[in-house]
């Protein structure tokens, strides 16, 4: 799944108890994996911009409740860039729609694998617009994840292979472009970050993506089936449990500890699309998987060991202050 558009949440210090954010991680990506197999399973007969709608509209009122527990229901949604939430409503609804479109044309383990090139994309695109420095190393680790989503892609684009197929192709390109938007989401919310809380991104999102939503009614929303309104509701109401589970994680364990875990969602991917929709993984898309994890585990390990000798840095001035 996409990775993370959150920050860490800003309601408690920082606590150094990294089983229990490593456990809130992985429930949450468990969650995410299930929320679209949901999603996947109505993809044949509702329009991916009314998956999104559901997605969007019944995770608020989980986020809602939340902030009020958290005490940051009157605070927390205040907002001193409004127009940056609808950019990034935006690009980030775009992102959700391309990946459900992808999920009605592609094996669940596919579109999984594809969307992990959105955070390598992230150091692409905070390059070009946020003025972060990326040296070599992860500029290579960036290369080898696309070399992996081009063989991802490879079969269904028809690479060296027969003919194209239409509908796999759209997929290919459907997901590509998910998994861009989606990374151009995440630049956002870096920026965002600056002047907005974590309260307040997580819940204008959900709200403005409701609201985008709506514009696609016009273009072919179906009424569903009884099953299938259960299943984007429990998409909305678990989308939103996730997102909370996922942001809370943060707050227990340093990124670099929790980021790694995002790639349980191939396996648990892998395992339900083999069970409930009959779909085998293909060699390309295990090889190609397996590239895009390395690369990403890679960087994050990277990142994490250049964080050590900074924070005995910023202990040693603490102390000679």
């Amino acid at each position: 799944m996409p990775a993370p558009e959150t920050t860490p949440a800003e309601t408690a210090p920082r606590r150094d108890q990294p089983l229990k954010g490593i456990f809130l991680k992985v429930l949450s990506v468990c969650i995410f994996v299930c929320m679209a197999s949901l999603i996947k399973a109505t993809s044949g007969h509702v329009p991916p911009g009314q998956a999104v709608f559901f997605r969007s509209f019944f995770a608020a009122p989980v986020i809602l409740v939340w902030l009020l527990m958290l005490g940051q229901l009157r605070h927390g949604l205040e907002t001193a860039a409004p127009m940056s939430h609808l950019w990034r409503g935006i690009v980030g609804t775009t992102a959700m729609a391309f990946n459900f479109a992808a999920l009605g044309l592609l094996p669940l383990p596919e579109v999984t694998a594809i969307g992990y090139a959105a955070p390598l994309l992230v150091v692409v695109l905070a390059a070009m617009f946020l003025a972060e420095k990326v040296r070599l190393f992860r500029l290579s680790m960036v290369a080898l994840g696309l070399v992996g989503v081009m063989i991802v892609l490879s079969p269904r684009l028809s690479l060296g292979a027969g003919p194209i197929q239409p509908t796999e192709a759209l997929g290919a390109v459907v997901a590509l472009a998910g998994a861009i938007c989606a990374a151009l989401a995440q630049v956002f919310v870096r920026r965002m970050t600056e002047t907005e809380s974590t309260a307040a991104i997580v819940f204008w999102f959900s709200i403005t993506a409701t609201m985008l939503s709506l514009l696609t009614l016009p273009f072919g929303w179906v009424w569903p089936t009884p099953a299938e309104a259960a299943m984007l509701v429990m998409a909305g109401i678990s989308g939103g449990i996730a997102q909370i589970l996922m942001t809370s994680s943060y707050r227990y364990a340093d990124a670099s500890v929790i980021a790694p875990f995002d790639y349980v969602s191939m396996l648990l991917a892998i395992v339900i699309g083999y069970l409930v929709f009959s779909e085998v993984p293909t060699g390309p898309m295990l090889v190609g998987a397996a590239i895009i994890i390395t690369a990403g585990v890679l960087i994050i390990l990277r990142e994490r060991w250049l964080a050590l000798p900074r924070g005995r840095a910023r202990k040693a001035m603490t102390w000679n202050g």
